[in-house]
């Protein structure tokens, strides 16, 4: 019977030189396994702003303010599309290959008995390049389009045409602006002559 609390002295014994030798923090020794690091997150690199010189600033403001103007009459003139008048959306700066689209997309409402209401509202705009050393100096814009306010219509009910789902309401459009002389003469001028959709934005 007096062997039994010597047997568990001598083993708690053991236990604590044990652990003194394994290094362990309850034994008085430092804990020697390093801390996990936090790995440095590098941030990417900002892409730079590009410097316009006085000259081409000037040419992109008085394109943008072109840009909006000429599709302002669009939305005006699909209004009433089987009365587009050519004429009058050249003077505000349509030409090229984008007034014969316009063009054609009347011809189609009119030919299905349809009309617009409502206008585009054009919600972000980034100059992609300004070429002023050129025949016709030009400048492209990538432009971010709302349609969400446009409705197309039957004519004879007012009512709108059913389109369907669709694909979003908001799109980027590279657009193609050109100072070049109008076809009628005057003065040289701002012209957007081609505009091509592209994904949503």
């Amino acid at each position: 019977m007096t062997r039994r609390p010597l047997q568990a002295a001598a083993t708690l014994s053991a236990l604590l030189m044990l652990a003194a030798c394994t290094g362990s923090p309850k034994a008085g020794q430092p804990n020697t396994t390093p801390p996990p690091t936090t790995p440095t997150i590098t941030p990417s690199p900002t892409p730079s702003t590009p410097t316009w010189t006085p000259e081409q600033q000037a040419a992109i403001t008085a394109a943008k303010s072109r840009y909006t103007t000429a599709r302002a009459a669009v939305d005006k003139a699909f209004e009433d599309p089987a009365h587009l008048n050519r004429t009058a959306l050249e003077k505000v700066g349509n030409g090229g290959e984008w007034i014969i689209t316009v063009i054609d997309d009347a011809r189609f409402q009119t030919q299905n008995g349809w009309y617009q209401t409502g206008q585009v509202k054009i919600s972000g705009t980034q100059v992609v390049s300004v070429k002023l050393g050129i025949e016709q100096p030009e400048v492209q814009l990538t432009n971010c389009i709302d349609s969400s306010a446009v409705v197309t219509r039957f004519t004879k009910t007012k009512k709108p045409v059913p389109m369907g789902p669709g694909n979003g309401d908001r799109h980027k459009f590279s657009s193609r602006l050109v100072y070049a002389q109008p076809n009628s003469g005057g003065p040289k001028m701002w012209f957007l002559v081609a505009e091509k959709g592209g994904g949503p934005c």
